[in-house]
C-alpha cells in the first residue's frame, strides 16, 4: 500500500535541505546588511564626535558651547531615527522573505497531503470506501485547520509589523518635537 519511492524520499530531503540553506542565506544577508549599517553608523559617529570636540574646544563662551551642543542634538536624533528606520526595513524585508518561504512550503505540504489522499483513494482495496472517506475527511479537516491557523498567524505578523512602523513614526515625530522645544530657549537667549 505504501507508494513512496526512494526517489521521492530523496527529492523531499533535497527540497528540505534547499529550503534550509535558502533561509540560512537570507539570514546571513540580513546580518550582513545590519553589520554594514552599524559599521557605517559607527564610522560616521566617530567623525562627528571628533568634529564636535574640536568645535567645543574652540567655543570660548559657555553660551556658544551650549548652543553648539543644542544645534547638534537635532541632527543626531535624525541620524538615530534614520538608523533605526533602516534596521526596521532590513528586518521587515527579511520577515517578508521568510513569510514567502513559509507560504510556499505550506502550499507544497497542502498539495502533498491532497495527493496522498487521492493516491490512497485510488489504491485502496475494494470495500474500504468508508475508511478512505474517513481519511479524506480527516486530511481535509487538517488542511482547513492549518489554513485558518496560517491565516491567523500571517495577519498577526502583519499587524505587528504595521504597529512597529506606526510606533517608529510616532517616536520619530515626538523626539524631533522635543528636541526643538529644548533647543528653543538656548537659541533665543543667544540672540
Amino acid at each position: 500500500m505504501n507508494s513512496t519511492t526512494p526517489e521521492q524520499i530523496v527529492a523531499a530531503q533535497k527540497a528540505s535541505v534547499d529550503t534550509t540553506f535558502d533561509l540560512l542565506s537570507k539570514t546571513v544577508n540580513a546580518v550582513e546588511k545590519l553589520t554594514s549599517l552599524t559599521l557605517q553608523a559607527a564610522k560616521s559617529g566617530l567623525a562627528e564626535n571628533q568634529e564636535a570636540l574640536v568645535k567645543a574646544f574652540g567655543a570660548g563662551a559657555p553660551q556658544t558651547f551650549i548652543a553648539q551642543q543644542t544645534s547638534q542634538a537635532q541632527p543626531a536624533i535624525e541620524k538615530a531615527q534614520a538608523y533605526w528606520r533602516e534596521v526596521y526595513e532590513i528586518a521587515s524585508s527579511t520577515r517578508a522573505e521568510y513569510l514567502a518561504v513559509a507560504e510556499a512550503q505550506f502550499k507544497k505540504y497542502q498539495g502533498d497531503a491532497q495527493r496522498y489522499a487521492e493516491t490512497l483513494a485510488k489504491t485502496a482495496p475494494a470495500g474500504s470506501e468508508t475508511a478512505v472517506t474517513a481519511w479524506k475527511t480527516f486530511i481535509t479537516t487538517v488542511i482547513d485547520t492549518a489554513n485558518k491557523a496560517y491565516d491567523t498567524a500571517t495577519k498577526a505578523v502583519k499587524q505587528v509589523g504595521e504597529s512597529a512602523e506606526k510606533d517608529l513614526s510616532v517616536a520619530a515625530s515626538t523626539s524631533a518635537k522635543r528636541v526643538r522645544q529644548l533647543a528653543a530657549p538656548v537659541e533665543t537667549s543667544d540672540e
